[in-house]
């Protein structure tokens, strides 16, 4: 084999392992389900005003999960409102399902929300006076689906986070970490294209929070999700596929294996 031939082919070899080692998800980057383009929040007061962000631009590929990082008040849960379509931007815009977000009506972000994102934030919000069972119910009540219905598919999400023993349960009476393992049922149900998840693990011990974790990360490889973490837990971000850093109003890519505690 002549020089060229032998280097092309030593190529092929080393990028085929190179992204194998990157893992699946880097085959569906150009499958982008989730595009960010020239984003900017500016929140007034009076006559002063606060750039929280600008210039943000990034894309989520299908199947990905990505880590944003960054310290507390650097804009991490706005942006994900943004992405949700439950805040807008000052400026830019978000693209997801081949819709503007920015151009939706509350009805349509609203029809978008419940068809289209899943949400898990740090703190579960469930209704205390349902069971589990009501509670993961609630988003197919809402959309009109039958009762009978709407709890076989709750009955089947809390199986999946392992708590269909806890079904008739009052979210009152199940633990901090049940909670929100329940909440991310209630997320799941409607079947979304991506999970947005606002510090998941932030109000549960470490022990608890890796249990939450890591059934985020099963589920999300189970159901093919595309899924957005903002996360203070810098182990968890390095075992997402990408890790964005959000600080003094920009954002810049850093290697997962980069990040120290």
């Amino acid at each position: 084999m002549c020089g060229g031939k032998f280097f092309a082919a030593m190529y092929k070899v080393f990028a085929r392992q190179l992204n194998l080692r990157r893992g699946a998800h880097y085959l569906h980057l150009n499958q982008q389900v989730l595009r960010v383009e020239g984003l900017k929040k500016v929140f007034r007061s009076g006559a002063s005003e606060l750039v929280l962000f600008e210039n943000l631009s990034f894309a989520v590929g299908q199947g990905e999960m990505l880590a944003i990082v960054g310290s507390s008040g650097a804009g991490k849960s706005t942006l994900l409102h943004i992405l949700g379509a439950l805040d807008r931007p000052s400026a830019g815009d978000v693209y997801c399902a081949q819709l503007r977000l920015s151009a939706l009506s509350e009805n349509a972000a609203a029809d978008f929300r419940n068809t289209e994102i899943g949400f898990v934030w740090q703190f579960h919000y469930l209704l205390p006076e349902f069971t589990a069972l009501e509670n993961v119910a609630m988003p197919l009540l809402m959309r009109g689906t039958q009762k009978a219905e709407a709890e076989k598919d709750a009955l089947h999400w809390l199986q999946e986070v392992g708590l269909a023993q806890r079904s008739h349960h009052r979210a009152g009476e199940l633990s901090g970490g049940e909670q929100q393992r329940a909440a991310l049922a209630r997320a799941l149900i409607t079947k979304p294209k991506i999970l947005l998840a606002d510090e998941p693990t932030g109000d549960l011990d470490n022990r608890t929070g890796e249990v939450v974790f890591e059934l985020i990360s099963r589920l999300h490889r189970e159901y093919q999700l595309s899924s957005v973490v903002a996360t203070h837990n810098l182990g968890f971000a390095r075992r997402c596929h990408r890790v964005l850093r959000l600080e003094s109003g920009k954002m810049e890519e850093v290697a997962p294996e980069s990040l120290r505690d």
